[in-house]
């Protein structure tokens, strides 16, 4: 462990450890010195803890060790004393960094904490005496530079000064000046309001030393005097009552930041400085060109560059680790805090540092070059990684640049000294998915605050207005899509919201036909390249807004209806409808005006209940598939995302691995029991407050309007609501604003056509239901059958090579079929599994038979040119591949032997195969005489010194055998 640390101010810098040098130090002083068994660091997702964003801290693994709900018979509850580099993420929730990195030089969103630990084993007195003997013997760091802290007890909780801590420090031989009482706030741990807790111990390093005396600065928050070091004793439990209760084992917790420690070890003043960032600073600069990165911060940082550096070279540490461990950018949880940092990075790296696009992804390299060696799971996905940077990048670009010249726009119109319009941040917000937070950000940067008062009422507004929130980053440039100052006008003349509700009047009639109602409507507005209008002539495409409507626009996952609408007494003029977005609480239905329209105009509304119907049909199933997966693969088992067509519907889901075909055979019988009993689908609006009391219900902390919709299967809302009921544990119950069916009978059936992995820990299903899933399983069974017809014949192992050929062909041909036909995925897998090892009898009987044949052809020609240095001849062949199977063969049973054959063939080509025995090379080159033959027979070849093939026309294969002769023997 001896190697030449230089946190001394007499070491030089060249003397420097690096960073994977102190982690492997640290690990082996606890493993080889101290007994301790040395874990790999987890993923950054946790594992069942639904509280935590982000794993945050080494001791996350190991809370059912303190809770005590660790199975006896597992693994984590042999462990007594381990060590390990755990990767942290502090982004969101409780530890929110986010907006702190860059400003400063050691706030960071992802981290190392090193750590030991000690379950039931050791306690105070051997971790302070480990903790002084790695920091002052193997780390070499002066003794008077460090101070130590202790808990100074808490008379309000009975507890009284943690004096044994004390006196190990003192026996250990740090100076009492060093060694200091602090309160519970500073040093006092505890797990959460309830649970394991204890005071701790802290080890602080003096930057500045030189033999003065820093305990006055200990805990004040100076840069000089920083904290490296926690040691917790979990000694207490809390209570629900608030008291404590000594713990019936004690347990040691440390953690130490590798990031202050190696800047402490490398003599630096900021984390940046040391070689964790340095090679991501250096891979910033050469990527974008400017000025190199000085460590300046505050006013000294002009144009915030040097704040860029910091912040990208963060970032893209983070982004690297979370999605390695499968977190992906996405739109809640620890998704939508990844997805912020990712657009943090981009907008400083494209307005900051004036990067091209690609920035980001191009430093994860760098990142693995830094981090791989420790953490070997981030050299495994690096293009990947790469791809998923950069497509969000994009998406975010565009989006940054539209929302920047509306800002930019909007700014030059204001009066002086306003507030920027509520209207405006709120279709920024809405329309393109535009970070609040960069909105806020862009205008503290021109000094104008924007008016929050008005905002969030617009927010509450728009959330009672429609059932589901804005689909950030969705961009579309139709008809549909209401721009910022046309919205803003809408509001300021007082046009009132469309009324949607009538989307929900249908029932359900005699025989089982649903029937929807029609709807009569008044024309409030017209859009038209990005402007109001209150006329369109006819053969010109159009938004449409109106005061109410029954037709739903695209969201939640469903795609929009499709229809028509007549002026009303007019029944020969269909405008049709093509498609309905709603913008800012305005339904807009895309139309292709026939002849004028007009405001004021009164018209009357009809769906595509064929379409609508099988919207219905598709988003009812989606709500038993996701309650189906579920149950298959596990509570844990989230939704990530879908989409709901009339043809069919998509379904992506968190899931550990790829689904099984056993899973997917349970998954769709779950779903047909559901459909078999053909329950009611309740629906009802109710308070968010009611709502978040249903027990299993799907995220319902994201944002959802108040009163939000309940879709329940076979139980009715009222009785989903009842406290403590266990219904929406047992049966589908979800928040949602799209349109299903009255009963789930009329589903019919459901197959899942496809399962893939879209991204590590993400899976896509695509389902089809009713007639489709029908005619989908029907075609499944008329494949299985010609694959059953196809192994028989197989089976039966004919002699002849072109018939094994032939049946090879067919098992590709129909590969190719399986592979891309509809039919349920379980039974595609199964096929595709039989196929496979179809393709390889078959390849292996070809290749056997082919070597038998080229056995016997080689016998009789052996047979003919007994001993001859060259053998010229014609022989018959089915293939080139026999032909040189031929070749070969007679070359190992005579190796002075050089071999040229033809092989004419039904079609009136010839092929060509030779070799050239290996003491005739340099001079004889196979590749030169397979040239010179074939060229004889206007044909080609080409290969290598010793073997060559090629082929030609049989007009010229006399001449070429002549040929053949002569070339040898002018090289012999």
């Amino acid at each position: 462990l001896a190697v030449p640390w230089c946190c001394s101010p007499h070491r030089g810098v060249s003397g420097c450890p690096p960073a994977r040098q102190v982690r492997a130090a640290f690990l082996r002083f606890f493993q080889e010195r101290h007994g301790h068994r040395r874990l790999p660091s987890t993923p950054v997702r946790p594992r069942g803890d639904p509280r935590l964003l982000f794993v945050n801290a080494g001791m996350n693994q190991f809370k059912p060790i303190f809770l005590g709900t660790v199975h006896p018979r597992s693994e984590l509850a042999q462990h007594r004393r381990v060590v390990n580099s755990q990767k942290c993420v502090r982004a969101g929730g409780k530890h929110n960094d986010l907006e702190d990195v860059g400003r400063d030089t050691y706030h960071h969103t992802f981290f190392e904490m090193l750590g030991n630990w000690s379950f039931g084993d050791y306690f105070k007195e051997e971790a302070c005496s480990m903790a002084w003997e790695l920091l002052t013997e193997v780390y070499e760091i002066p003794r008077d530079r460090l101070y130590v802290t202790y808990f100074g007890g808490d008379s309000l909780l009975g507890l009284s000064a943690d004096e044994e801590c004390r006196d190990v420090w003192l026996r250990l031989g740090v100076p009492a000046s060093h060694v200091l009482p602090f309160p519970l706030k500073d040093n006092f741990w505890e797990m959460g309001d309830t649970g394991p807790c204890g005071p701790c111990t802290e080890i602080h390093y003096d930057h500045v030393g030189g033999g003065r005396n820093a305990a006055a600065l200990v805990n004040q928050g100076s840069p000089d005097v920083v904290e490296i070091w926690n040691l917790v004793f979990m000694q207490y439990s809390r209570e629900a009552e608030g008291n404590l209760l000594p713990l019936p084992q004690h347990h040691v917790d440390t953690g130490m930041g590798l990031e202050r420690l190696v800047t402490v070890l490398q003599n630096k003043r900021s984390n940046y400085d040391t070689d964790l960032f340095t090679p991501i600073l250096d891979a910033i600069h050469k990527g974008c060109g400017g000025p190199r990165y000085q460590g300046l911060v505050g006013d000294a940082d002009v144009g915030r560059v040097n704040m860029a550096y910091r912040v990208v070279a963060d970032h893209v540490r983070t982004l690297c680790v979370c999605i390695t461990d499968g977190i992906y950018p996405g739109f809640s949880g620890a998704e939508l805090v990844l997805r912020r940092i990712l657009r943090r990075a981009v907008r400083f790296c494209s307005e900051v540092l004036h990067a091209p696009p690609g920035l980001l992804a191009s430093l994860v390299p760098a990142v693995v070059e830094v981090l791989g060696d420790a953490y070997p799971e981030l050299t495994k996905n690096t293009n990947e990684v790469m791809d998923i940077i950069n497509e969000n990048e994009a998406a975010f670009l565009s989006s940054l640049e539209r929302g920047r010249h509306i800002i930019e726009r909007t700014v030059q119109q204001m009066e002086p000294s306003t507030n920027f319009p509520a209207e405006v941040a709120w279709s920024l917000y809405g329309n393109l998915g535009f970070p609040l937070d960069l909105i806020d950000l862009m205008l503290e940067e021109k000094g104008i605050r924007l008016d929050s008062a008005a905002f969030n009422e617009l927010a509450l507004e728009d959330a009672k207005r429609k059932a589901g929130g804005p689909q950030a980053g969705q961009l579309e440039d139709t008809n549909t899509h209401l721009d910022v100052h046309s919205l803003a006008q809408l509001q300021s003349n007082n046009v009132p919201a469309t009324d949607d509700s009538p989307k929900y009047a249908y029932t359900l009639g005699q025989h089982g036909r649903y029937e929807f109602s029609p709807c009569q409507a008044t024309v409030l507005m017209l859009y038209r390249d990005q402007s109001l209008q209150k006329e369109v002539e006819a053969g010109q495409r159009c938004g449409v807004i109106l005061d109410r409507t029954n037709f739903y626009a695209e969201q939640g996952g469903q795609a929009s209806d499709r229809g028509y609408m007549i002026h009303l007494g007019q029944q020969d003029i269909l405008f049709p409808v093509e498609s309905v977005r709603l913008c800012g609480g305005y339904v807009v239905h895309e139309v292709t005006a026939v002849e004028t329209l007009r405001a004021g105009d009164q018209v009357q509304l009809f769906v595509d209940e064929a379409q609508r119907l099988a919207c219905m049909t598709n988003h009812t199933a989606t709500h038993l598939l996701n309650f189906a997966l579920r149950h298959v693969l596990g509570d844990s088992t989230e939704q990530r995302g879908s989409h709901v067509t009339a043809e069919r519907l998509r379904f992506d889901f968190d899931t550990k691995g790829p689904v099984t075909v056993e899973q997917l055979q349970q998954v769709e019988q779950v779903v047909q029991d559901m459909i078999k009993r053909n329950e009611v689908v309740h629906m009802a609006e109710v308070p968010l407050a009611l709502a978040r009391r249903v027990r299993g219900l799907r995220a319902v902390d994201e944002g959802y309007p108040d009163p939000v919709r309940i879709v329940s299967l076979g139980v009715p809302v009222e009785s989903v609501l009842t406290r403590d009921s266990e219904a929406a544990m047992q049966t589908s119950v979800e928040l949602c604003c799209g349109t299903h069916l009255l009963q789930a009978g009329a589903v019919e059936d459901l197959a899942i056509i496809s399962e893939r992995q879209l991204v590590k820990g993400i899976s896509r299903v695509i389902a089809v239901t009713g007639g489709q899933a029908k005619q989908a399983r029907e075609v499944g069974q008329c494949l299985a059958m010609d694959v059953d017809s196809l192994s028989l014949r197989m089976k039966q192992r004919s002699t002849s090579i072109p018939e094994m050929q032939n049946l090879s062909k067919e098992v590709g041909q129909l590969t190719k079929v399986v592979s891309s036909t509809a039919m349920p995925q379980w039974q595609r897998k199964e096929l595709q599994t039989i196929l496979r090892a179809l393709q390889r009898t078959a390849n292996t009987a070809v290749k056997k038979l082919e070597v038998q044949q080229a056995e016997e052809k080689a016998q009789s020609l052996l047979a003919k040119h007994c001993n001859q240095p060259v053998i010229i001849d014609t022989v018959p062949a089915d293939s080139l591949s026999i032909l040189m199977k031929v070749v070969n063969q007679l070359c190992d049973k005579s190796p002075g032997t050089s071999v040229l054959l033809l092989s004419p063939q039904a079609s009136g080509e010839v092929l060509c195969a030779c070799q050239v025995a290996k003491n005739c090379l340099p001079v004889f080159s196979a590749a030169d005489w397979a040239v010179a033959v074939c060229t004889q027979m206007e044909g080609k070849a080409g290969g290598s010194p010793i073997v060559a093939k090629g082929s030609g026309n049989a007009k010229g294969m006399q001449g070429a055998l002549t040929t053949a002769l002569e070339f040898a023997q002018s090289k012999l």
